[in-house]
């Protein structure tokens, strides 16, 4: 590996942890700078994952503000991240490149229309739920089945899983955008963890690539939370849908 890869990876890593520490679909720029550089997409894929993992922690520290309050719902959600994460993990290994990765632009799509109607969705479910004496601390009934779909695909590749969690707690628990932010954090920090264990013992993995993203991403991460903070909820909303038109983009062209 040359200087110059060494810097681009580690650069990469950077911009990808603060990315998904805003809104998540980092890999899509870690994932192809490293098919730029001739490393094997099912290695580039699982090295990317475990190499992500301290940034997300990273990120999850850094919003550790917004987490006041939230311990029993994080604890719940996290059981789905965990099961969805190992089944997204045995999807990669077991079954042919392109065979979940056909619906992968349509769970963004779905995720952004989420995001952008997240408003007048989450207002009509308050609604709903008034007589009862509001939302559920842990939100409406397909939040947990919703966060266990979305750690299958991120078990499975990653991109935009933050785009479709925020739109999934965004529209299922009473909670505002930032303090949804910081769950989403946790959450895809356990879909990478439990991904990238399994990885780290049955798949091919480039540990320097792991190292530079891992180094990378933990500082993208505290600028990440730094940035994310300081956004109001139209603002971070806004970001959400741009990152995740780039990612359906980046899909539907490759």
């Amino acid at each position: 590996m040359t200087a110059y890869e060494v810097v681009a990876i580690l650069l990469a890593g950077v911009a990808a942890g603060t990315i998904n520490t805003v809104v998540g679909s980092g890999t899509l720029i870690t994932f192809p700078t490293l098919l730029a550089f001739g490393v094997p997409p099912v290695t580039a894929n699982v090295s990317n994952t475990i190499g992500l993992v301290p940034g997300s922690v990273s990120g999850a520290v850094g919003y550790r503000r917004e987490l006041a309050g939230q311990r029993s719902r994080v604890l719940r959600l996290s059981v789905g991240s965990l099961i969805g994460g190992v089944g997204g993990a045995v999807l990669l290994l077991r079954l042919p490149d392109d065979a979940f990765a056909a619906i992968v632009p349509v769970l963004i799509l779905l995720g952004l229309v989420l995001v952008v109607f997240q408003p007048r969705i989450s207002a009509w479910v308050a609604r709903r739920h008034d007589a009862a004496g509001g939302l559920p601390h842990h939100g409406t009934w397909w939040v947990w089945p919703g966060v266990l779909l979305t750690g299958v695909y991120g078990g499975y590749f990653g991109a935009a899983q933050g785009v479709l969690l925020m739109a999934v707690l965004g529209t299922g628990i009473d909670e505002s955008l930032q303090r949804l932010n910081a769950v989403k954090n946790i959450l895809a920090a356990v879909v990478n963890a439990v991904a990238g264990l399994i990885f780290s013992v049955v798949a091919d993995v480039d540990w320097w690539v792991v190292l530079l993203i891992g180094v990378g991403s933990v500082i993208g991460g505290q600028l990440g939370a730094t940035v994310g903070r300081r956004l109001p909820p139209t603002a971070l909303r806004v970001v959400i849908v741009c990152v995740g038109v780039a990612a359906l983009v980046a899909f539907l062209l490759g």
